[in-house]
């Protein structure tokens, strides 16, 4: 008889998760549509911008990304999300620059809102407190505050749903409000159908975790998943402390697929999840299909995630949730607590002897 799963014993997930991770993806629903509520209360005087940059790192960029998958194909100004100390060369005061620090203390971010400033770009910020809100408060810049104590990569509703809602009182979109209504809907689905409550036998993220547990796991995204397999592979990184990669179709069938040829013994030690949707494009479902079929001859294992919902955000939530739900499992799997990131504090702890941050600050408060 086979040994019962730690995914099945709620006792035996609290023990594991012990600073509950699990309940920010069981109360995505209300995260979602509380991130939403907020926004709207955003006063923003901007002019229709001509660029649009999201300035953050980590869980704070991500959201960029989504937004710039999301966009895509509904607005006609240029999205960029910038991961760095400075904006890019074209950054003037006809860009909107969302400077997104959940902390509020990120010094990559820190130093984009100094540029940002000098260049007199338009400016909202985001974050739940922190030297972010102070210099917003002091240089009158519009400021959203989101709710404090979280880990940063839980915040991603905060993050994230703003944006779309300040593009809308722009003129840049419309119609959002139905497509978030339709999201919180589908979340709760997603939520319930992968709850601690639900046994590994039918609960597909439990599944998942435990077929991909012990191997690197590869997320191959598309278009509007892009972004979201990216935040799947990071989640695998932050939750699980556990490798990962993701690619994107068309691009990973230029190069990612000839990387599998030989990998002979090694195979083994990695398995790979298709994102999939029923919108997809019948162009990326036959190279699907295909990459499928090369990569069943190298005895790799395949999964699929398959997004659910009709709105574009509501199918991207569907599968961020689900890889959420996964990643917490292959933690519990691991005998890991999902939220400490031991790495990232020490690396922070080195980082504050540089000086950088305190440079950048004193810099900011000429400005005040």
């Amino acid at each position: 008889m086979p040994k019962p799963s730690v995914l099945d014993s709620l006792e035996g997930i609290k023990k594991i998760d012990r600073s509950n991770m699990l309940s920010f993806c069981t109360e995505a629903p209300k995260h979602y549509s509380e991130a939403a509520r907020l926004a709207e209360h955003v006063r923003v005087g901007f002019s229709k911008p001509g660029t649009i940059i999201i300035a953050g790192m980590g869980g704070s960029a991500i959201g960029g990304e989504l937004l710039k998958d999301w966009t895509r194909d509904r607005i006609n100004v240029p999205v960029e999300v910038c991961r760095e100390y400075s904006l890019p060369a074209y950054a003037n005061e006809q860009s909107l620059v969302f400077v997104s620090s959940y902390s509020g203390e990120t010094e990559e971010t820190l130093s984009a809102l100094l540029d940002a400033l000098r260049r007199k770009c338009m400016i909202a910020c985001i974050s739940s407190g922190g030297k972010l809100e102070d210099f917003a408060e002091k240089l009158g810049i519009a400021h959203l505050r989101v709710p404090a104590g979280m880990a940063p990569r839980a915040t991603l509703p905060y993050m994230f749903m703003p944006m779309p809602v300040i593009l809308q009182k722009l003129g840049l979109v419309s119609r959002v409000e139905n497509e978030i209504s339709e999201t919180v809907k589908t979340l709760k689905r997603v939520s319930a159908e992968n709850s601690p409550e639900k046994k590994a036998a039918s609960n597909f993220s439990k599944t998942l975790a435990s077929s991909i547990h012990e191997t690197v796991p590869a997320i191959y995204g598309f278009g509007i998943f892009r972004a979201v397999a990216q935040r799947f592979k990071t989640q695998v990184n932050e939750n699980s402390k556990n490798p990962a990669k993701c690619e994107y179709f068309p691009e990973l069938n230029h190069n990612e697929i000839v990387g599998w040829e030989a990998a002979k013994t090694f195979a083994k030690w990695f398995s790979v999840i298709f994102i999939r949707d029923v919108h997809e494009p019948v162009e990326i479902r036959q190279r699907i299909e295909a990459t499928k079929e090369i990569l069943r001859r190298e005895k790799l294992r395949l999964f699929e995630v398959q997004a659910i919902g009709k709105s574009s955000l509501a199918r991207m939530a569907s599968v961020i949730c689900t890889g959420d739900f996964t990643s917490v499992y292959l933690a519990v799997l691991r005998g890991i607590d999902p939220t400490p990131v031991k790495t990232i504090t020490f690396l922070k702890e080195r980082l504050k002897r540089s000086g950088v941050k305190e440079r950048t600050i004193r810099e900011l408060q000429k400005l005040v």
